[in-house]
């Protein structure tokens, strides 16, 4: 019992360590420390962590040097260790005792070692391998017992969750720095005006994310339809005239190569880590330019690739990236392809408008010649200008018009060129146009620059609707005197049309038609301007959808979609005037409150908006209600930035996602961390099951109809020495969060079945005793195990065990969920859904799992008589326990009431204070043993 009390002891400060600071490494040596401690007969302990190359190579352990190697030379190779194989496969622990009759292990290390007994075991959680755990002797078996071996397993779990901490913890700080530097690529592409800025900045954070700079760009040439290299990252290894050179010395066709190719046909990018195991690449160009692993990535801009950002790898080895790192990397390349397709459309615009103005120029150049002989036109030439693909009318010196080309007459709405000849210019300029008035003609002609002007303004057609146009208006001389004018145009309808859609592509979510981003950012910049002068405050609120990923995955993007799109239309709906409601992405929003005076404002707004999301959303015919959460910046206080502001109150929002529902939190300067006391009771806690504070009460369940105790639920209490006995709302969510609920569960489990046992050996009734368990004790891949070895401890028979779950704790683990419900289903344990009703409720898995019994949530028995809703929701789960031959408990039963609707339903097992409190074992000894005997417990 000592030595028990001693592991517990040693899990639950190995608990603390993990939920502390240290290092993994340092923890690890705790835990390795542990195992050799507990295990004394063990020579050798040691704990192998995954690598790139599919091994496992030595990472903490004792002793840290064997035979001359330190533990990290020392590398397990799956193809030749296949014991380690099918550990690693299967996520269970093998014990060999005998290694001579047993050929799975690498023979090079039985026999460098002379290992006569071998333990493998998995550091695993929610059936994810972290890595491999080596027990062995020099010579002489360990001979380790199944509780040993249990023993291990509860060390390496612990082992585990410090991997996991440190996993997520990594990856927490990571996704903290690319959201921090995608900004920052964001905001410097944003001020890039040229493409050389442009790439360097993209050629800067790629070099930075990847710590490569060997880095260049190929771009499409629009005319000619093929890729030619352009520019070249000014910190390669290689100078850009070099890089030019050898591609001249050595072209690649990249209509030709396959890698070129492929990354433009797919539009995704290509990770090549060694050049010469892979026939797609050109090895002879590689060669050349000393070339071992290229990674490829298009920039695609609008559904169209731009060109190819390539990052090669000149020294040995393999090229090799996560699959987290080429996605960012993507990101990178995606937003420098918007800012390029911007810049190139920008710079295609003025070369096409300096192109046709030449052109133009050039035409009216010969039009003026062609006007002077006008008479004298052959039909030849008169067919040349009625097939003009530009509109051409003549102009006397009082402004009327003379002649009109048939393109122009089209363009112009008339039937015939007929209609035009006479009208005053007005007609097609405009009253207000520089060009259309006769008065002004003199002046016009005395001024020799208008000659070549060239602008874009709106003609009027015969109906009087206007159409954007590009013209010049030249000159007819004969000598020096000037005869009249020629106006030529062309209608610029589609080029405006592509210019508002790339304007709004630019500033507007194409899915929402929201306000994206990149115009939020410009709006909260100039609401900050607006606020520093009227010294207001503003608000930044960042809103995130609950449950939306469990919505897209089970209807569907389109679905998911559809959703999105109706939330946007009700927050437009329902928020402020003044206020403006962007898209971020995914399913977050952001809402910009100007001209805030006081913070009770925003709580105004914010309760407008969660008034939005009350009435359900329409999907698939379905209603289906969605709730938000919402976290609040205020400038100044809480930052005087657009980016600060914004990052804050996404900071605010996850907090709010701590519960879940249409809450809200406004930002504070270390909100996620506990309080002073939170924190005082997780240290009480550490040593609360150590210093035997932990007891387990048990609250009798009664068959009504004939009085009978059938069963009794297992109750956690916490009787601390200073504040006495603590409710278990108070300290279990601290320990499921911290992960001491692991070693908890397993002493309640252990406890309960232990003390049944002792009833039943003292002639108590049969009855079943009913135990919580927790989403982390079914994260645990030796749950089965554990809870087979305590009833074999305590000699109790799986049949009086019942176990409880939670409905949320199936829904999050479903696979590994069923899998242990169905062992424990196998041996006899019966299984219990706790609180049902106030989960999700699906009958889904009511018919698929293997479930014996239903709990009745005792908020539902609340008002029962008088609340019409909630007599008819205990009315239904009653019938449906029954049809679907389930067993049916009511729990928190208070009155005579509830008891008689309960019992006229056939509900006949019941719980809570009508008929007793929880109580010790003493308690129900007294109570429930034949009304006289007291058991000595």
């Amino acid at each position: 019992m000592l030595k028990e009390q001693a592991r517990y002891s040693r899990l639950a400060n190995l608990t603390k360590l993990i939920n502390t600071n240290l290092e993994l490494r340092e923890v690890l040596q705790h835990v390795t420390t542990a195992i050799s401690e507990e295990i004394v007969q063990c020579d050798s302990v040691g704990i192998y962590l995954p690598q790139a190359d599919g091994t496992f190579r030595g990472y903490v352990g004792k002793p840290q040097v064997l035979s001359g190697w330190t533990l990290d030379m020392h590398v397990i190779d799956l193809n030749i260790d296949h014991l380690a194989r099918e550990v690693a496969e299967t996520k269970k622990t093998i014990y060999i005792p005998d290694t001579a009759k047993d050929n799975r292990p690498d023979p090079r290390a039985v026999e460098g070692f002379k290992i006569k007994s071998l333990l493998v075991l998995p550091i695993s959680y929610n059936e994810e391998l972290f890595g491999l755990v080596f027990l062995f002797d020099y010579g002489i078996a360990m001979n380790l017992t199944e509780s040993e071996i249990q023993t291990v397993e509860a060390y390496v779990n612990m082992a585990a969750v410090a991997i996991q901490n440190a996993n997520n913890l990594t990856f927490k700080e990571n996704l903290i720095a690319e959201k921090q530097l995608l900004l920052d690529v964001t905001s410097d592409l944003a001020m890039c005006s040229t493409m050389q800025q442009s790439l360097d900045r993209c050629f800067f954070y790629l070099g930075k994310v990847l710590d490569n700079y060997n880095i260049g760009v190929h771009l499409l040439d629009p005319i000619k339809s093929n890729i030619r290299p352009a520019k070249l990252s000014k910190d390669s290894d290689w100078s850009e005239e070099d890089w030019i050179n050898m591609h001249n010395k050595f072209p690649i066709d990249a209509n030709n190569d396959l890698v070129f190719q492929e990354v433009i046909r797919t539009k995704k990018a290509v990770l090549i880590p060694n050049i010469y195991q892979d026939p797609r690449p050109n090895h002879k160009f590689c060669e050349n330019f000393g070339i071992n692993g290229i990674f490829m990535l298009p920039l695609v801009a609008m559904g169209e690739v731009l060109g190819v950002i390539a990052i090669v790898k000149l020294e040995a080895g393999d090229m090799l990236y996560p699959d987290v790192t080429i996605l960012f990397v993507q990101s990178i390349v995606d937003a420098t392809a918007s800012t390029l397709s911007n810049l190139l459309y920008l710079e295609k615009q003025e070369n096409i408008i300096e192109e046709r103005t030449s052109e133009i120029t050039v035409k009216n150049n010969e039009l003026e010649r062609v006007v002077a002989e006008l008479r004298q036109l052959s039909r030849e030439k008169e067919l040349i200008f009625n097939s003009a693909g530009e509109g051409i009318f003549g102009l006397d010196l009082d402004r009327n018009i003379t002649f009109c080309n048939p393109a122009g007459v089209l363009m112009l709405g008339y039937s015939s060129s007929e209609q035009l000849i006479g009208r005053p210019s007005c007609k097609i300029f405009g009253a207000g146009g520089n060009w259309g008035c006769p008065e002004e003609a003199a002046a016009s002609q005395s001024d020799e620059s208008w000659e070549h002007d060239s602008s874009a303004r709106q003609f009027y057609r015969f109906d009087g609707t206007a159409f954007p146009v590009e013209f010049v208006i030249t000159p007819i001389r004969d000598g020096d005197q000037i005869l009249g004018e020629v106006v030529t145009f062309k209608d610029i309808t589609q080029r405006k049309q592509m210019e508002e859609e790339i304007k709004y592509h630019a500033y507007y979510d194409s899915l929402t038609n929201l306000p994206n981003r990149v115009m939020l950012r410009d709006k909260l910049n100039q609401g900050l301007v607006q606020a520093q002068v009227n010294g207001d405050k503003l608000a930044v609120l960042y809103l995130d959808l609950d449950r939306f990923k469990f919505i897209n995955d089970t209807l569907g993007h389109s679905f998911g979609d559809d959703l999105l799109r109706d939330v946007a239309g009700r927050l437009i709906e329902f928020i402020p005037k003044g206020a403006t409601v962007s898209r971020q992405g995914g399913d977050e929003f952001t809402i910009l409150l100007p001209g805030i005076k006081e913070e009770q404002e925003v709580v105004e707004a914010i309760d407008s908006i969660v008034e939005a999301f009350v009435e359900p959303f329409e999907l698939l015919d379905h209603e289906i209600y969605v709730k938000t959460s919402i976290g609040i910046s205020l400038y100044p206080d809480h930052g005087e930035t657009a980016e600060i502001l914004i990052k804050n109150a996404d900071t605010a929002m996850y907090k709010s996602k701590e519960i879940s529902g249409n809450s809200y939190h406004f930002f504070s300067e270390g909100m996620d961390t506990r309080t002073f006391e939170s924190i005082k009771l997780e240290n009480s806690l550490y040593r609360a099951m150590e210093q035997g504070e932990l007891v387990l009460y048990y609250q009798p369940q009664i068959n009504y109809p004939d009085n009978t105790l059938v069963g009794v639920e297992a109750l956690l209490r916490w009787n601390h020495p200073h504040r006495g006995m603590i409710a278990p709302d108070q300290f279990i969510p601290i320990a499921e969060e911290t992960a001491l609920i692991v070693p908890i569960g397993e002493w309640a489990l252990r406890e309960a079945c232990r003390q049944l046992k002792q009833w039943q050996d003292q002639g108590f009734p049969l009855f079943s005793i009913s135990v919580n368990l927790s989403v982390r004790q079914f994260a645990q891949s030796n749950l089965f195990d554990t809870v087979k070895s305590v009833l074999q401890e305590a000699g109790l028979s799986p049949e009086y065990l019942r176990v409880e779950l939670t409905e949320n704790l199936i829904i999050k683990n479903t696979e590994l969920t069923l899998k242990t419900m169905k062992q424990l289903k196998d041996i006899g344990i019966k299984i219990a859904i706790d609180d049902f009703g106030t989960g999700y409720s699906s009958l889904g898995y009511l018919k698929n799992l293997p479930i014996d019994t239903l709990k009745i949530d005792k908020s539902f028995l609340q008002d029962i008589v008088t609340d019409e809703d909630n007599a008819a929701i205990t009315d239904t789960i009653i019938t449906l326990a029954h049809n679907l031959n389930l067993s049916v408990i009511a729990e928190g039963v208070e009155t005579e009431e509830q008891v008689e609707f309960l019992s006229a339903r056939n509900c006949c097992l019941m719980q809570g204070y009508y008929f007793s409190k929880p109580m010790t074992a003493q308690g129900i000894a007294d109570k429930y043993f034949f009304g006289e005997r007291r058991l000595d417990l």
